[in-house]
């Protein structure tokens, strides 16, 4: 059975669509600290989150560096993996229990070639994932901590509550110290 948010993203889709849709993606669920995606694989997947928190980590000198958090109504993958069959630089691990919809790639081609209507919707996806990044690699290269970390406050307010301290201060850069300081100035 397919999830119900994941079909409530598809309601601009024609029900013949809809239906296709619908039958390919895989609905299931994965505990905390699963893996969807590790560093070195190749993505052959796009996620719908339906329920729950992934990050996306990587591994260096023996310490995690978050590079990214998505929660439920998120649509989640390794962009270039899975463009380019390339493997992947970093990872996806639930952070959470994860309720969620398997879209696999070769399974969307397939549909894109039957349905015009599916292939705008994949690409919509796509459009959405690249504004995503345009938007972090933005905060990143003009922003502080402080300002990234407002942002998030502003922006997505349930990070703040579903994301450890050590977790947030890696994704933003910063030790935890210097994170407690930055939240102390924002109260």
């Amino acid at each position: 059975m397919i999830l119900r948010s994941f079909a409530d993203t598809l309601v601009s889709l024609s029900f013949a669509s809809r239906d296709l849709l619908l039958a390919s993606g895989r609905p299931f669920a994965v505990p905390k600290d699963a893996w969807l995606l590790r560093e070195g694989q190749i993505a052959r997947s796009i996620f719908y989150l339906e329920s729950g928190l992934v990050r996306s980590v990587r591994l260096e000198d023996g310490r995690d560096i978050n590079l990214d958090f998505s929660l439920e109504g998120d649509y989640v993958t390794h962009l270039r993996s899975l463009r380019s069959s390339a493997p992947a630089d970093y990872g996806l691990q639930a952070m959470e229990p994860v309720s969620l919809v398997e879209l696999g790639s070769e399974s969307l081609r397939e549909l894109y070639s039957r349905s015009p209507e599916i292939e705008s919707f994949g690409r919509q996806i796509v459009e959405g994932l690249l504004i995503r990044q345009e938007t972090q690699a933005h905060l990143f290269r003009l922003q502080s901590p402080a300002e990234r970390y407002r942002y998030i406050a502003d922006h997505s307010p349930a990070l703040l509550q579903r994301v450890s301290l050590t977790n947030l201060a890696s994704y933003l850069g910063v030790s935890r110290e210097t994170l407690s300081r930055i939240r102390g100035v924002g109260r």
